[in-house]
């Protein structure tokens, strides 16, 4: 179906999607690449949201030169109208002949109607080509639109026993600088970070990408997210320096909330759950917000509450070469078993040495 030069083409396309892993947040990553007379004639990246697709600005490099051409695309051109005008009309009066996709787009307002109307102007459509590759790329997007939440990834640095921090909270640094500044890659390609109030409270984190040279270049960081039961962020918290922070709450203290309403944090009363947040309904809300990737950074009560309400996808662990004893915190804290069948499957996705540390990315089977 597919030629060996078709995917040398789509491989093309995905390198210039990659490029957007940082900046096209709330958007997918897409790539173009524009081919006649096995001559790229123009190629092209969504850089950012609001500003032209990915095909967009492969037409504008290949110009007249696109009549007649072979589209490699990673993702069904838009049919609708949203930020910015439809590509797959673009893409007719282009006059492309073929166009190759490496997937549907999940969008519900899309899926399908791209293609269609490219087939529908006589245009040859192939769907398909290293479609696992471009899903990996975009999987947060598709998370969104196909249940309604972000992909959820829960970062964890522990020694090798497990250990998070000392029986007295201490935990900086149980991981090599290495590690964090390989953590500080996945806050960059989030569309936020999540913590809980132990953490503001015992740590005051920023949250923020740091420890990434390029990517100073690019304004923007991660909306920071807390979960805060009983609204006890405290109003000079690090975090809330920044502008629009979400905090998820059950308490509709007014005078607190209209205080952190000044300092240009959201405040956002969901139902009380168990003495805590309802998590599924906050997961929800973040969809609304339009954020595909969620990182967690958290504490042991929170992550085991996210994974107990299967709320987790991926988890991202960096273990550090120490031992530091069965007194100090562990990763999560989850009900004890009483039987082995009770375990919770994960499929190791990657595995790799992170300077002197091991990092372990598995997801939820």
């Amino acid at each position: 179906m597919f030629s060996s030069t078709d995917y040398g083409y789509m491989a093309q396309a995905l390198r210039l999607a990659e490029k957007g892993l940082y900046s096209t947040s709330p958007n997918p990553r897409v790539g173009c690449v524009l081919v006649r007379s096995d001559q790229v004639v123009g190629s092209g990246w969504h850089e950012r949201s609001g500003e032209p697709h990915a095909e967009i600005n492969a037409l504008a490099e290949a110009g007249a030169a696109a009549r007649g051409a072979t589209a490699y695309l990673t993702l069904e051109p838009c049919s609708h109208h949203g930020r910015t005008p439809p590509c797959a009309d673009a893409l007719i009066k282009a006059g492309i002949a073929r166009l190759v996709t490496a997937m549907q787009d999940p969008n519900p307002l899309v899926s399908g109607r791209g293609c269609a109307l490219l087939q529908n102007a006589g245009i040859e459509v192939q769907t398909g080509l290293m479609g696992a590759e471009a899903k990996a790329l975009n999987i947060g997007f598709i998370t969104r639109m196909t249940h309604g939440r972000p992909w959820v990834r829960m970062k964890i640095a522990a020694s090798l026993d497990g250990k998070t921090a000392l029986n007295n909270g201490v935990s900086q640094w149980i991981t090599s600088e290495a590690a964090r500044r390989d953590g500080h890659r996945f806050r960059a390609r989030s569309c936020a970070v999540m913590t809980g109030i132990g953490t503001v409270l015992a740590d005051d984190p920023q949250l923020t990408v740091r420890h990434m040279e390029t990517y100073r270049e690019n304004v923007r960081q991660p909306l920071r997210v807390v979960v805060d039961s009983r609204l006890e962020i405290p109003v000079d918290a690090s975090l809330l320096r920044g502008d629009g922070e979400l905090i998820f709450t059950t308490t509709a203290g007014e005078g607190k909330i209209l205080a952190l309403h000044d300092m240009g944090a959201r405040v956002i009363v969901l139902p009380d759950e168990n003495n805590g947040v309802d998590l599924a309904a906050m997961m929800q809300r973040l969809a609304d917000f339009e954020i595909n990737e969620l990182l967690v950074e958290a504490g042991c009560k929170l992550n085991g509450s996210l994974i107990l309400a299967g709320l987790v996808d991926e988890l991202v662990v960096y273990l550090a070469p120490y031992l530091i004893g069965d007194m100090a915190r562990g990763m999560l804290k989850l009900p004890e078993l009483s039987d082995l069948a009770q375990k919770r499957a994960l499929k190791i996705h990657d595995l790799r040495t992170i300077g002197p540390d091991i990092r372990i990315i598995s997801r939820f089977s």
